[in-house]
């Protein structure tokens, strides 16, 4: 358990390393810091020094037909053997074809054959990182006729099969569930608790037609209010103010992660929240 952190993000180097500011943690992209040199690689080793760190990839495409990229996972494991973060994490999803990235985040259908295909792929990708993986649960804007099971069905078996963790991200979830029609409060309910190592908080967009998970805005009431029933079920759990658009002063995005761990202690009973060591 880290406690409340933030992403490290490039307009807030400077000040970071300046101020050193009372947050638990950093979560940071990795592909950003997968070069062996250069400002971004030098700015993580300084951070490293006085915080923990965790790694988020976006692009290792669980759930693509494409074979895993073997160089991309060497490297991956390169820049985690350096680091050494609390653990890695990634999307359940897949972002190219035959080759072809979209640089984006698409959902699977939940069936068995979609099932089978990305267990044995996080196991693989699992052995060759010499870690366990966190799965984030991703947004939807459109359901699968092929779709046999629950999104978090589908989530619960996967983690037994794979033996992987999961990284829930409560805003994914309100938005999916908005955007479906699904119980947001049965999805919670049907995920093993002993699985999830950390939580998304995040802002969305209401289009009218639909929410848009944007991560460029506060997070919004009906998520902190998922929060608090997730801490509920889950317990103590690593939790990360998201954000990659729009981004306010660092200042602002503390003062959300304190948010996050007052609604912690209230939710699990505890005076305080104190900072990582």
């Amino acid at each position: 358990m880290l406690g409340h952190g933030i992403g490290l993000r490039t307009p807030h180097y400077r000040e970071v390393l300046e101020r050193r500011p009372d947050v638990d943690w950093f979560e940071v992209i990795s592909e950003n810091f997968m070069v062996a040199g250069g400002n971004p690689r030098r700015v993580l080793r300084r951070v490293r020094e006085h915080y923990p760190v965790v790694m988020h990839g976006v692009s290792m495409s669980l759930g693509s037909t494409d074979p895993l990229d073997e160089e991309y996972l060497r490297g991956l494991r390169a820049l985690a053997d350096e680091v050494q973060p609390a653990w890695l994490s990634d999307h359940l999803c897949w972002g190219g074809v035959d080759g072809v990235r979209g640089h984006d985040l698409w959902p699977l259908p939940y069936c068995e054959e979609a099932l089978a295909h990305v267990a044995a792929r996080i196991a693989h990708a699992q052995e060759r990182l010499g870690r366990r993986l966190l799965v984030e649960n991703v947004s939807a804007y459109a359901s699968f006729a092929a779709s046999s099971m629950s999104e978090w069905q589908f989530l619960a078996e996967l983690c037994r099969r794979a033996d992987c963790g999961l990284l829930l991200d409560v805003n994914n979830v309100y938005v999916s569930a908005r955007n479906l029609g699904f119980d947001a409060h049965e999805y919670l309910a049907g995920l093993p608790a002993g699985r999830v190592g950390q939580i998304h908080l995040a802002g969305h967009r209401d289009l009218g037609t639909h929410l848009l998970d944007s991560h460029d805005a506060p997070v919004a009431a009906p998520v902190w209010a998922l929060y608090r029933e997730a801490l509920a079920r889950f317990g103590q759990v690593a939790t990360l103010i998201e954000r990659d658009d729009d981004l306010p002063p660092l200042d602002q995005l503390l003062a959300e992660s304190r948010t996050a761990a007052a609604v912690a202690a209230e939710v699990l009973g505890k005076g305080e929240v104190s900072r990582a060591a």
